[in-house]
Protein backbone atom coordinates (compact mmCIF):
# COMPACT_ATOMS: atom_id res chain seq x y z
CA UNK A 1 0.00 0.00 0.00
CA UNK A 2 0.70 3.26 -0.66
CA UNK A 3 -0.75 6.04 1.88
CA UNK A 4 -1.40 9.65 1.14
CA UNK A 5 -2.98 11.04 4.27
CA UNK A 6 -4.42 15.04 3.68
CA UNK A 7 -5.30 16.83 6.37
CA UNK A 8 -5.64 21.08 6.65
CA UNK A 9 -3.92 21.14 10.36
CA UNK A 10 -0.17 21.18 10.61
CA UNK A 11 1.80 18.27 12.24
CA UNK A 12 0.89 17.68 15.65
CA UNK A 13 -0.62 21.22 16.22
CA UNK A 14 -3.93 21.00 17.97
CA UNK A 15 -5.95 18.32 18.36
CA UNK A 16 -6.52 17.42 14.75
CA UNK A 17 -3.34 18.22 14.40
CA UNK A 18 -2.05 15.15 16.91
CA UNK A 19 -4.68 13.14 15.48
CA UNK A 20 -3.26 13.69 12.09
CA UNK A 21 0.16 12.69 13.58
CA UNK A 22 -0.82 9.44 15.19
CA UNK A 23 -2.12 8.56 11.70
CA UNK A 24 0.61 9.35 10.25
CA UNK A 25 3.37 7.81 12.59
CA UNK A 26 1.11 4.46 12.63
CA UNK A 27 0.92 4.53 8.91
CA UNK A 28 4.90 4.61 8.69
CA UNK A 29 5.78 2.10 11.16
CA UNK A 30 3.88 -0.35 9.06
CA UNK A 31 5.36 0.57 6.10
CA UNK A 32 2.30 1.80 4.56
CA UNK A 33 3.34 5.70 4.21
CA UNK A 34 3.61 7.50 0.71
CA UNK A 35 3.06 11.01 1.25
CA UNK A 36 1.06 13.07 4.07
CA UNK A 37 -0.35 16.76 2.28
CA UNK A 38 0.10 19.23 5.21
CA UNK A 39 0.42 23.19 5.78
CA UNK A 40 2.94 22.19 8.05
CA UNK A 41 4.66 18.69 8.33
CA UNK A 42 7.22 17.26 10.69
CA UNK A 43 10.46 18.96 10.50
CA UNK A 44 13.13 17.03 7.75
CA UNK A 45 10.30 14.47 6.84
CA UNK A 46 10.82 13.49 3.28
CA UNK A 47 7.32 12.09 3.60
CA UNK A 48 5.84 15.46 4.21
CA UNK A 49 4.46 17.52 1.33
CA UNK A 50 3.28 20.85 2.03
CA UNK A 51 0.28 22.15 1.10
CA UNK A 52 -0.75 25.80 1.97
CA UNK A 53 -3.92 27.39 2.54
CA UNK A 54 -5.11 29.23 -0.67
CA UNK A 55 -4.52 33.00 -0.04
CA UNK A 56 -7.76 34.03 -1.05
CA UNK A 57 -9.70 32.43 2.00
CA UNK A 58 -8.57 35.82 4.13
CA UNK A 59 -10.46 37.75 1.67
CA UNK A 60 -13.10 35.85 1.84
CA UNK A 61 -13.11 35.36 5.36
CA UNK A 62 -13.54 39.34 5.93
CA UNK A 63 -16.49 39.69 3.90
CA UNK A 64 -19.48 39.75 5.70
CA UNK A 65 -21.68 37.73 6.56
CA UNK A 66 -19.24 35.06 6.39
CA UNK A 67 -16.82 36.84 8.60
CA UNK A 68 -19.73 36.44 11.37
CA UNK A 69 -20.52 33.07 10.62
CA UNK A 70 -18.24 30.66 12.36
CA UNK A 71 -20.70 27.62 10.31
CA UNK A 72 -19.58 29.21 6.97
CA UNK A 73 -16.15 29.94 8.46
CA UNK A 74 -15.34 26.63 8.98
CA UNK A 75 -17.10 25.17 5.97
CA UNK A 76 -15.77 27.28 3.55
CA UNK A 77 -11.86 26.94 4.92
CA UNK A 78 -12.31 22.79 4.69
CA UNK A 79 -14.04 23.01 1.17
CA UNK A 80 -10.53 25.67 -0.14
CA UNK A 81 -8.22 23.60 1.68
CA UNK A 82 -10.43 19.98 0.03
CA UNK A 83 -9.56 21.77 -3.26
CA UNK A 84 -5.62 22.23 -2.58
CA UNK A 85 -5.43 18.88 -1.71
CA UNK A 86 -7.13 17.38 -4.80
CA UNK A 87 -5.37 19.29 -6.99
CA UNK A 88 -2.11 18.30 -4.92
CA UNK A 89 -2.66 14.53 -4.83
CA UNK A 90 0.34 13.04 -5.86
CA UNK A 91 -0.47 10.74 -9.25
CA UNK A 92 1.33 7.28 -7.65
CA UNK A 93 -0.35 6.42 -4.72
CA UNK A 94 -3.07 3.60 -3.70
CA UNK A 95 -4.92 4.43 -0.92
CA UNK A 96 -6.33 8.43 0.24
CA UNK A 97 -6.72 9.07 3.94
CA UNK A 98 -8.84 11.97 4.62
CA UNK A 99 -10.39 13.64 8.05
CA UNK A 100 -14.28 14.12 7.74
CA UNK A 101 -15.05 17.38 6.20
CA UNK A 102 -12.32 17.90 4.23
CA UNK A 103 -11.80 14.93 1.63
CA UNK A 104 -14.89 14.65 -0.70
CA UNK A 105 -12.75 16.56 -3.72
CA UNK A 106 -9.74 14.51 -2.78
CA UNK A 107 -11.55 11.61 -2.70
CA UNK A 108 -12.52 11.96 -6.46
CA UNK A 109 -9.54 13.10 -7.25
CA UNK A 110 -7.80 9.84 -5.92
CA UNK A 111 -10.42 8.04 -7.87
CA UNK A 112 -9.64 9.44 -10.79
CA UNK A 113 -6.05 9.01 -10.33
CA UNK A 114 -6.98 5.04 -9.90
CA UNK A 115 -6.18 5.12 -6.06
CA UNK A 116 -8.05 1.69 -4.89
CA UNK A 117 -8.88 2.95 -1.37
CA UNK A 118 -10.82 5.96 0.18
CA UNK A 119 -9.75 5.99 3.98
CA UNK A 120 -11.74 8.59 6.39
CA UNK A 121 -10.74 9.26 9.68
CA UNK A 122 -13.96 10.78 11.42
CA UNK A 123 -12.80 12.96 14.69
CA UNK A 124 -16.17 13.44 15.81
CA UNK A 125 -19.15 11.35 16.18
CA UNK A 126 -21.68 10.81 13.46
CA UNK A 127 -22.36 14.12 11.81
CA UNK A 128 -26.10 13.97 12.67
CA UNK A 129 -25.20 13.18 16.15
CA UNK A 130 -22.88 15.84 16.27
CA UNK A 131 -26.08 18.57 14.66
CA UNK A 132 -28.14 17.50 17.68
CA UNK A 133 -26.05 17.22 20.57
CA UNK A 134 -24.91 21.06 18.93
CA UNK A 135 -28.45 21.69 18.97
CA UNK A 136 -29.19 20.82 22.53
CA UNK A 137 -26.20 22.96 23.86
CA UNK A 138 -27.95 26.18 22.30
CA UNK A 139 -31.17 24.88 23.74
CA UNK A 140 -29.27 24.70 27.31
CA UNK A 141 -27.70 27.35 27.53
CA UNK A 142 -29.13 30.18 25.47
CA UNK A 143 -25.56 30.52 23.09
CA UNK A 144 -25.30 28.94 19.48
CA UNK A 145 -21.76 28.89 18.29
CA UNK A 146 -21.69 25.21 16.98
CA UNK A 147 -19.21 25.00 13.62
CA UNK A 148 -21.65 23.07 11.43
CA UNK A 149 -23.98 23.53 8.89
CA UNK A 150 -26.21 21.90 6.22
CA UNK A 151 -24.09 22.24 3.61
CA UNK A 152 -20.98 20.60 6.00
CA UNK A 153 -23.79 17.83 7.03
CA UNK A 154 -24.34 16.87 3.65
CA UNK A 155 -20.76 16.60 2.61
CA UNK A 156 -19.80 14.92 5.18
CA UNK A 157 -22.73 12.30 5.25
CA UNK A 158 -21.19 12.02 1.24
CA UNK A 159 -17.91 11.47 2.60
CA UNK A 160 -19.18 8.45 4.92
CA UNK A 161 -20.55 6.86 1.73
CA UNK A 162 -17.51 7.65 -0.51
CA UNK A 163 -15.31 5.85 1.64
CA UNK A 164 -14.11 2.16 1.96
CA UNK A 165 -13.39 2.49 5.61
CA UNK A 166 -14.02 5.07 8.62
CA UNK A 167 -11.53 5.29 11.02
CA UNK A 168 -13.13 5.94 14.54
CA UNK A 169 -11.36 6.44 17.76
CA UNK A 170 -13.64 5.86 20.60
CA UNK A 171 -16.32 3.67 22.16
CA UNK A 172 -18.69 6.47 21.69
CA UNK A 173 -17.97 7.56 18.21
CA UNK A 174 -18.30 3.93 16.52
CA UNK A 175 -21.47 3.52 18.95
CA UNK A 176 -22.70 6.51 16.77
CA UNK A 177 -22.22 5.40 13.43
CA UNK A 178 -23.64 1.78 14.33
CA UNK A 179 -26.69 3.60 15.41
CA UNK A 180 -26.55 5.60 11.97
CA UNK A 181 -27.14 1.76 10.37
CA UNK A 182 -23.00 1.98 9.24
CA UNK A 183 -22.16 -1.90 8.93
CA UNK A 184 -19.21 -2.91 11.91
CA UNK A 185 -16.87 -3.97 9.13
CA UNK A 186 -16.50 -0.55 7.76
CA UNK A 187 -15.58 0.98 10.87
CA UNK A 188 -11.98 0.77 12.19
CA UNK A 189 -11.39 1.47 16.41
CA UNK A 190 -8.43 3.11 16.58
CA UNK A 191 -6.56 4.15 19.94
CA UNK A 192 -4.74 7.29 20.29
CA UNK A 193 -2.33 8.45 23.07
CA UNK A 194 -1.02 11.40 24.90
CA UNK A 195 1.80 13.09 23.87
CA UNK A 196 5.16 11.99 25.92
CA UNK A 197 5.88 15.30 27.00
CA UNK A 198 2.65 15.20 29.45
CA UNK A 199 3.84 13.92 32.55
CA UNK A 200 2.77 13.73 35.98
CA UNK A 201 4.94 16.79 38.07
CA UNK A 202 7.17 15.58 40.89
CA UNK A 203 5.10 17.21 43.62
CA UNK A 204 1.67 18.55 43.95
CA UNK A 205 1.24 21.77 45.34
CA UNK A 206 0.19 21.20 49.02
CA UNK A 207 -2.13 23.24 50.67
CA UNK A 208 -4.18 26.73 49.09
CA UNK A 209 -6.66 26.75 46.80
CA UNK A 210 -8.43 24.04 44.98
CA UNK A 211 -8.18 23.95 41.46
CA UNK A 212 -10.36 23.16 39.16
CA UNK A 213 -9.11 23.18 35.30
CA UNK A 214 -10.56 23.53 31.82
CA UNK A 215 -8.62 23.30 28.35
CA UNK A 216 -9.77 23.69 25.16
CA UNK A 217 -12.31 25.75 22.47
CA UNK A 218 -14.53 28.68 25.26
CA UNK A 219 -17.47 27.83 23.61
CA UNK A 220 -20.85 26.20 24.24
CA UNK A 221 -20.97 23.36 22.12
CA UNK A 222 -18.12 22.73 24.65
CA UNK A 223 -20.04 23.04 28.10
CA UNK A 224 -18.23 25.76 28.99
CA UNK A 225 -21.27 28.16 30.02
CA UNK A 226 -22.27 24.37 32.33
CA UNK A 227 -18.91 24.00 34.07
CA UNK A 228 -18.82 28.22 34.73
CA UNK A 229 -22.45 28.02 36.22
CA UNK A 230 -21.92 25.06 37.95
CA UNK A 231 -18.64 26.79 39.27
CA UNK A 232 -20.59 29.60 41.03
CA UNK A 233 -22.92 27.38 42.43
CA UNK A 234 -20.46 25.27 43.99
CA UNK A 235 -20.31 26.39 47.39
CA UNK A 236 -16.59 25.53 47.83
CA UNK A 237 -14.96 28.23 50.05
CA UNK A 238 -11.40 27.93 48.72
CA UNK A 239 -11.65 27.26 44.98
CA UNK A 240 -10.34 28.64 41.66
CA UNK A 241 -10.86 28.24 37.81
CA UNK A 242 -8.68 28.58 34.96
CA UNK A 243 -9.62 28.22 31.52
CA UNK A 244 -6.93 27.28 29.26
CA UNK A 245 -7.69 28.59 25.75
CA UNK A 246 -9.31 31.09 23.55
CA UNK A 247 -13.50 31.96 22.07
CA UNK A 248 -14.03 31.99 18.66
CA UNK A 249 -17.38 34.61 18.37
CA UNK A 250 -18.62 37.64 19.80
CA UNK A 251 -21.27 36.28 21.70
CA UNK A 252 -19.07 33.92 23.21
CA UNK A 253 -16.87 37.01 24.00
CA UNK A 254 -19.40 38.66 25.58
CA UNK A 255 -20.62 35.62 27.84
CA UNK A 256 -16.99 35.18 28.73
CA UNK A 257 -16.38 39.04 29.32
CA UNK A 258 -19.54 38.93 31.64
CA UNK A 259 -18.17 35.76 33.66
CA UNK A 260 -15.10 37.12 34.21
CA UNK A 261 -16.48 40.14 35.63
CA UNK A 262 -18.96 38.46 37.75
CA UNK A 263 -16.60 35.95 39.35
CA UNK A 264 -12.90 36.80 40.28
CA UNK A 265 -11.79 33.50 40.63
CA UNK A 266 -12.29 32.41 37.34
CA UNK A 267 -9.01 33.45 34.94
CA UNK A 268 -8.49 32.56 31.48
CA UNK A 269 -5.03 31.79 30.72
CA UNK A 270 -4.26 30.86 26.97
CA UNK A 271 -0.85 29.30 26.51
CA UNK A 272 0.89 26.05 26.86
CA UNK A 273 -1.29 24.10 29.22
CA UNK A 274 1.00 21.93 30.84
CA UNK A 275 2.29 24.22 33.88
CA UNK A 276 -1.45 24.79 34.67
CA UNK A 277 -2.51 21.15 34.45
CA UNK A 278 0.67 20.64 36.87
CA UNK A 279 -1.21 22.69 39.68
CA UNK A 280 -4.94 21.39 38.63
CA UNK A 281 -6.42 19.86 41.62
CA UNK A 282 -9.16 18.22 39.14
CA UNK A 283 -9.69 18.69 35.13
CA UNK A 284 -13.73 18.87 33.92
CA UNK A 285 -14.65 17.87 30.29
CA UNK A 286 -17.84 19.49 30.46
CA UNK A 287 -18.81 18.69 26.45
CA UNK A 288 -22.10 18.18 24.94
CA UNK A 289 -19.76 16.10 22.26
CA UNK A 290 -16.71 15.32 22.14
CA UNK A 291 -15.21 12.30 19.95
CA UNK A 292 -11.68 11.65 22.06
CA UNK A 293 -10.72 15.03 23.63
CA UNK A 294 -7.01 15.12 24.00
CA UNK A 295 -6.87 17.58 26.55
CA UNK A 296 -8.71 15.72 28.94
CA UNK A 297 -6.10 12.79 28.02
CA UNK A 298 -3.48 14.70 28.52
CA UNK A 299 -4.91 15.65 32.27
CA UNK A 300 -4.76 12.65 33.06
CA UNK A 301 -1.15 11.51 31.76
CA UNK A 302 -0.25 14.21 34.05
CA UNK A 303 -1.92 12.66 37.26
CA UNK A 304 -4.78 15.17 37.24
CA UNK A 305 -8.68 13.29 37.39
CA UNK A 306 -11.05 14.18 35.17
CA UNK A 307 -14.85 14.77 35.35
CA UNK A 308 -16.48 14.25 32.46
CA UNK A 309 -19.84 14.12 30.49
CA UNK A 310 -21.46 11.19 28.65
CA UNK A 311 -21.07 12.01 25.49
CA UNK A 312 -17.14 12.13 24.88
CA UNK A 313 -15.23 9.64 23.96
CA UNK A 314 -12.93 10.12 27.44
CA UNK A 315 -16.15 8.12 29.34
CA UNK A 316 -14.86 5.14 28.61
CA UNK A 317 -11.43 6.07 30.10
CA UNK A 318 -12.57 7.21 33.62
CA UNK A 319 -13.66 4.69 36.49
CA UNK A 320 -15.61 6.51 38.54
CA UNK A 321 -13.83 7.34 42.22
CA UNK A 322 -10.36 6.07 40.28
CA UNK A 323 -9.38 8.89 37.81
CA UNK A 324 -12.23 10.56 37.89
CA UNK A 325 -16.23 10.94 37.33
CA UNK A 326 -18.68 10.57 34.62
CA UNK A 327 -21.82 12.63 34.83
CA UNK A 328 -24.84 13.22 32.74
CA UNK A 329 -24.48 15.68 30.22
CA UNK A 330 -25.80 19.07 30.79
CA UNK A 331 -26.26 18.35 34.55
CA UNK A 332 -24.84 20.99 36.54
CA UNK A 333 -26.09 19.34 39.73
CA UNK A 334 -23.96 16.23 39.26
CA UNK A 335 -20.93 18.03 38.01
CA UNK A 336 -21.46 19.92 41.65
CA UNK A 337 -21.63 16.68 43.19
CA UNK A 338 -18.66 15.23 41.92
CA UNK A 339 -16.96 18.50 42.18
CA UNK A 340 -17.49 18.08 46.27
CA UNK A 341 -16.37 14.34 45.40
CA UNK A 342 -12.67 14.87 44.28
CA UNK A 343 -12.67 18.17 46.92
CA UNK A 344 -13.50 15.88 49.63
CA UNK A 345 -11.30 12.95 48.63
CA UNK A 346 -8.63 14.13 46.51
CA UNK A 347 -7.56 12.14 43.13
CA UNK A 348 -4.43 14.20 41.95
CA UNK A 349 -1.46 11.86 41.83
CA UNK A 350 1.82 12.05 41.28
CA UNK A 351 1.52 9.02 39.10
CA UNK A 352 -0.40 8.78 35.62
CA UNK A 353 -4.27 8.19 35.83
CA UNK A 354 -4.25 7.22 31.74
CA UNK A 355 -5.55 3.88 31.95
CA UNK A 356 -3.01 1.09 30.96
CA UNK A 357 -5.35 -0.59 28.98
CA UNK A 358 -5.75 2.34 26.85
CA UNK A 359 -2.10 1.95 26.20
CA UNK A 360 -1.87 -0.45 23.13
CA UNK A 361 -0.75 -0.17 19.26
CA UNK A 362 -3.37 0.63 16.49
CA UNK A 363 -2.66 -2.51 14.29
CA UNK A 364 -5.27 -1.26 11.81
CA UNK A 365 -3.53 1.17 10.09
CA UNK A 366 -1.44 -0.94 8.05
Amino acid sequence: MKRVIGCNSAYGAGGIGQHLAHMVEESRTAGALWRYLVPKGKPDDAHAQRVPSPWWMRYVHACPPIRWSPTWRNHLSNEAYDRALAAALPEDGTAYMGFVGKSLRAFRAAEAKGYDRLELVAANSHIDNVAVQHDRAAAQTGIRDTWLNAAQQRKTRAEYEAADAIYVHSDYVRQSFLDAGFPASKLIRTHLQPAPRFQPPETRPAGGSFHVVYVGRLDATKGLPLLIDAFAQWPHSNARLTLVGGWATPVMRRYMQAALRADPRITVAPGDPLPTLHTADVFVHPSFEDGFGYAPVEALACGVPVIATEDTGMAEYITDGVNGYVVPTGDADALIEQLDAVATHPLATTTSLWPEQASHPVPAVN
